[in-house]
């Protein structure tokens, strides 16, 4: 007998959402006598998670640090879903999961992995792109969960790499696309002196350009040297002095000085990037499309709030498991088939399925814009109108992408 929540399923997402939604029931219900039990499970199907350690700079304002596990957190949530849903189709997932130190070889611990065929990486775009191209990687699918460079999705893509971290191009178009929707098209940029400061920056100049907003002036602030907790009412006077503007948009992916910047500026205009209102794959706020139950299993297991690579590290291993399950198979080639097909979907609890580009390897999803407490909005804004998908409208599309690695067949 067909139960009520999953003739809703059936009715809003076809039989596919029945089907998954009756195995997450049957996985929860108790084996009462008489009842089938579990498929016996065969040998597990291993993912590896692979990460470079980073060393981070001291954050401001006693704010909390990075955490030591982001990402291998979201990787461990993803196998424990993955298991609850392929027990009763005689499926079982495993995971091996390895650091390496800051000076460390990355590639020689890719080559010590004892199973290559399914890796989630956690590392800058330089050591993403040194294993992609190695030749022990030839055969291997890998998953990028901390690399937000739109390099990899662009020229620098690679065939063997998918990106479930949305790009910075993917975050700069959902700001703006909410700045040319609010008409707050005059931007006043500030940038850090870190290098993915200038990335940050770009990808904002980028998006300005795609959507019609203007960069009205730009100036670049180092806070090396002073400390801008105490200096922060006459410190950014000047740096955001200029033009007529609608916000400061701000790029410190390290959070130098960007949180200071707020209610510190010259004019009383909202603050916007990477502070402020913030475009991201994920954050605490998030809680709608059932989000709220992701979050109470993450907050469970890591005792700390989910963060982006921490949904990129579940997502990537939800993903390989989500494969196995539509092919009711463990065998690597088969779930690799599967994963890489053009109508492979999966739930995010982004509400919406989610696929990967064909052209450059990215997951579609949407982004959003968060204020600490609060999701302001979620992009893609509407009024963005794309002929295939309205999710196709952030970051590269396949027109702008110089991607050449994939065979470029629409997703």
């Amino acid at each position: 007998m067909v139960s009520s929540g999953a003739r809703r399923a059936r009715k809003r997402g076809g039989p596919q959402a029945a089907l998954r939604l009756a195995v997450v029931l049957a996985a929860l219900a108790p084996v009462s006598p008489g009842r089938a039990a579990p498929a016996p499970a065969g040998p597990p199907l291993t993912i590896q998670y692979l990460e470079r350690r980073v060393e981070r700079p001291v954050p401001l304002n006693n704010e909390d640090p990075i955490p030591a596990d982001e990402g291998a957190k979201g990787a461990e949530l993803g196998l424990k879903d993955s298991n609850a849903t392929g027990r009763f189709l005689g499926l079982s997932f495993g995971l091996d999961a390895k650091v390496v130190e800051p000076d460390d070889d990355i590639r020689q611990a890719f080559r010590d992995l004892a199973d290559r065929r399914f890796v989630v990486l956690n590392a800058p775009a330089a050591d993403v792109l040194a294993l992609a191209d190695l030749p022990e990687a030839k055969g291997s699918v890998l998953l990028n969960i901390g690399a937000p460079d739109t390099r990899l999705r662009d020229a620098d893509c690679r065939r063997n790499l998918l990106h479930v971290l949305p790009s910075r191009a993917m975050l700069a178009d959902a700001l703006v696309q909410f700045l040319a929707f609010k008409r707050w098209s005059r931007i006043l940029l500030v940038t850090g002196p870190a290098p993915a400061d200038a990335l940050y920056a770009e990808a904002l100049r980028r998006s300005a350009r795609k959507f019609g907003a203007r960069i009205v002036a730009e100036s670049r602030y180092d806070p090396q040297g002073g400390d801008v907790r105490d200096t922060a009412l006459r410190e950014f006077a000047l740096p955001t002095r200029g033009p007529e503007h609608d916000v400061v948009a701000v790029a410190d992916e390290a959070g130098a000085f960007g949180a200071s910047l707020n209610y510190n500026i010259a004019s009383p205009r909202p603050l916007v990037g990477t502070q402020g209102l913030a475009p991201a794959a994920w954050g605490r706020p998030v809680e709608a499309w059932a989000a709220v139950q992701l979050q109470g299993r993450f907050r469970k297991l890591a005792g700390r709030a989910m963060r982006p690579v921490d949904w990129a590290g579940w997502m990537a291993v939800h993903a390989v498991g989500e494969a196995a399950v539509k092919a009711r198979s463990a065998d690597p080639a088969t779930v690799r088939a599967a994963l890489t097909a053009p109508g492979f979907e999966i739930g995010g609890f982004k509400g919406r399925p989610l696929s990967f580009r064909a052209w450059d390897g990215q997951l579609r999803q949407p982004v959003f814009l968060l204020w600490p407490g609060a999701v302001t909005a979620t992009a893609p804004i509407e009024g963005f109108l794309h002929h295939r998908t309205e999710l196709d409208t952030l970051g590269l599309d396949e027109p702008e992408s110089a991607c050449r690695a994939f065979s470029g067949t629409p997703g």
